[in-house]
């Protein structure tokens, strides 16, 4: 059976009396939008991103002919990161178009991708998860208004 969880956790009103005053702009109660986790089923997990990137990092100093991770990595780190770009775009598009098929297939490589720019950049797969861990529990929101600009005098126009 599913379970149906709040979407924001962290602004959902945590009484009646409260969602009574909760109000959006326009004067008018915000709807609760609620998500439905599907239980989980016996397939693959998360655990594959790790042996993905054991793998790249392994054709790290492979010979270029023989591995694309190794030819990707050869070519540098602009290069990485273009195709990273490449491949994200495709993701974005794929959504948007609703073709759930596509959407998987791209978000496969955009992953791929990632796990190769992790390796040209010399990260681990663990520094993410910690800093993921960190950020768990906080409200996405709170995250981003803590956060140093990583250029000053370059201001940046916030999506709301």
């Amino acid at each position: 059976m599913a379970k149906k969880v709040a979407k924001s956790p962290e602004t959902a009103p945590k009484d009646k009396a409260a969602a009574a005053t909760s109000k959006t702009k326009n004067g008018t109660a915000p709807a609760r939008r609620e998500v439905t986790v599907p239980p989980p089923f016996h397939a693959p997990d998360a655990r594959v991103l790790d042996r993905l990137w054991a793998t790249v990092l392994s054709r790290k100093d492979a010979d270029p002919n023989q591995s694309h991770s190794a030819r990707l990595l050869s070519r540098g780190t602009e290069k990485v990161a273009q195709k990273f770009g490449e491949e994200a775009v495709e993701c974005v598009i794929e959504a948007v178009a609703g073709k759930t098929t596509a959407l998987i297939g791209e978000s496969a490589d955009v992953l791929y991708h990632l796990l190769v720019l992790w390796v040209d950049a010399g990260l681990r797969p663990e520094q993410i998860w910690a800093e993921l861990t960190r950020r768990e529990g906080m409200s996405g929101i709170a995250e981003k208004a803590a956060r140093k600009p990583l250029m000053v005098g370059f201001p940046t126009k916030k999506i709301p």
